[in-house]
């Protein structure tokens, strides 16, 4: 019997199968209690951005309000407390996260002054509320450098820098409103004129029996159903907004603090909705 060849032993070398090493168990392995999820990939982007940061805490900060009402309406001023001592550095860490917002402003200035316009109006409104931001923002810091005597500021000077900060904010939310108005109305102009495309697409395809491609239009259509809802989270955002910063701008106002909890909360999830889907 003939002794086997070299190619032949190495051909079964290859087809041998490896054998490793089984690793035993241990009870440091945590990451086996943790299985690979999509979700928590997306929560690390989303906390690792300063913006998803804010959103989280916006919801916390305002959501607090609410719980503090119900726990002194219960009588529990202890617990209502405690929850008191959580909103308030929160709301701290918030304005303090905004102290960069000159930055990405000043960047959205180049932008709008350097980028064609839809129409006349959105220009101008966006100047408007550049305008508005680039004093509500300085104003803001220095209310909280004062507030924290940071800077010398009598409580009567820091106190009236909130106000008239808060006022610019609230400008900034008017001018939105009108803003939404102007999109809503570009978009039905958009919507009414493709509706007519494909009306006339239609009658032409009746009229030569040959099939007409609409990947074009399906395509804008999905576009405009992604701006309608926009527009409709929008306008949500800027109505939650919109009593909270009046309540701020008034020297008194009577608007309870479970109101702020309320309009804010709603304000806040939505903002947090529209955060979490585009990271």
């Amino acid at each position: 019997m003939a002794a086997p060849s070299k190619q032949e032993h190495d051909s079964e070398d290859v087809h041998k199968p490896v054998v490793r090493p089984q690793q035993s168990p241990s009870i440091l392995a945590l990451g086996k209690l943790f299985p690979a999820s999509p979700t928590l990939d997306h929560a690390v982007r989303f906390l690792s951005q300063v913006r998803g940061t804010d959103k989280l805490l916006m919801v916390i900060q305002y959501f607090s309000k609410i719980f503090i009402w119900y726990f002194l309406k219960r009588g529990r001023e202890s617990t209502a407390q405690r929850v008191r001592n959580l909103a308030n550095p929160i709301s701290d860490f918030r304005i303090l996260l905004r102290y960069y917002g000159l930055l990405p402003l000043i960047q959205w200035m180049q932008y709008v002054d350097n980028t064609p316009s839809p129409s006349p109006l959105l220009l101008t409104l966006d100047r408007l509320q550049n305008i508005c931001n680039l004093i509500y923002y300085p104003l803001e810091h220095l209310y909280w450098l004062g507030a924290h005597e940071v800077i010398p500021l009598s409580m009567e000077k820091t106190n009236r820098i909130s106000i008239w900060s808060c006022r610019f904010w609230a400008a900034y939310v008017v001018l939105q409103f009108a803003h939404l108005a102007e999109e809503y109305r570009l978009y039905k102009k958009r919507l009414v004129k493709l509706e007519k495309n494909i009306q006339i697409a239609d009658q032409k395809a009746r009229e030569t029996g040959e099939p007409v491609d609409k990947t074009e239009y399906k395509s804008e259509m999905t576009s405009l159903k992604a701006e309608k809802k926009g527009l409709i989270i929008n306008t949500i955002i800027n109505t939650g907004y919109l009593p909270l910063t009046v309540h701020w701008s008034l020297e008194k106002s009577s608007f309870p603090d479970v109101g702020v909890g309320l309009f804010g909360g709603v304000a806040a999830l939505a903002q947090f909705y529209v955060a979490w889907k585009s990271t």
